[in-house]
């Protein structure tokens, strides 16, 4: 009688190859957003006293700031998935670029909570861009956006970056949790 081991029947069984039976995607680690469909709330609460310390801040200087970077005519519910990623991962790098910067020490340590939750977003949303959509071309609309995104870096003052940035964190959360519901939202 002939005796086959375990994992030479497995392989006769299932194919005659290792690959037929495990394919190579199955083993890749899934990309997973769920975690920011729903923020926890002590994240919402670092972001929000953030924003109100920038806030009073800002009462107290005179920048004169011209970005409407954040004013859209489309909402981010209207993009396909793959461009409310690419959207949110180019929002979040200008507002980490932005807490990056240099600030009193009392500002400084209020914003690092909020940045290094930003900073792990978007490191999320480029692993699962980079796994699932890596030459993905964005849509009319998102490349629009993308343009104007560029132009401002280029024209505005790095105040009036940081002041759009920090002033809209709440609406980039909410693109967040919208690329990560991967379905419809509002």
């Amino acid at each position: 009688m002939l005796r086959l081991g375990f994992t030479p029947l497995l392989v006769l069984v299932l194919g005659t190859s290792p690959g037929a039976a495990f394919p190579q995607d199955a083993l890749k680690k899934s990309c997973s957003l769920s975690k920011y469909q729903f923020l926890v709330p002590h994240e919402l609460k670092a972001v929000q006293k953030m924003k109100d310390q920038f806030e009073a801040i800002m009462l107290l200087s005179d920048r004169k700031c011209n970005t409407r970077l954040f004013h859209r005519k489309w909402n981010t519910a209207e993009l396909p998935v793959p461009d409310r990623v690419m959207l949110v991962e180019a929002e979040l790098d200008l507002a980490t670029a932005m807490l990056g910067l240099p600030a009193t020490p009392r500002f400084a340590e209020t914003r690092q909570r909020p940045l290094a939750f930003l900073s792990q977003a978007r490191e999320d949303l480029r692993d699962c861009m980079a796994r699932e959509a890596p030459s993905h071309q964005p849509s009319g609309k998102l490349r629009h956006w993308l343009q104007k995104l560029q132009l401002a870096k280029k024209t505005e003052t790095i105040g009036c970056l940081e002041a759009s940035a920090i002033l809209h964190l709440f609406q980039m959360l909410n693109d967040l949790r919208c690329a990560a519901l991967r379905e419809q939202c509002t």
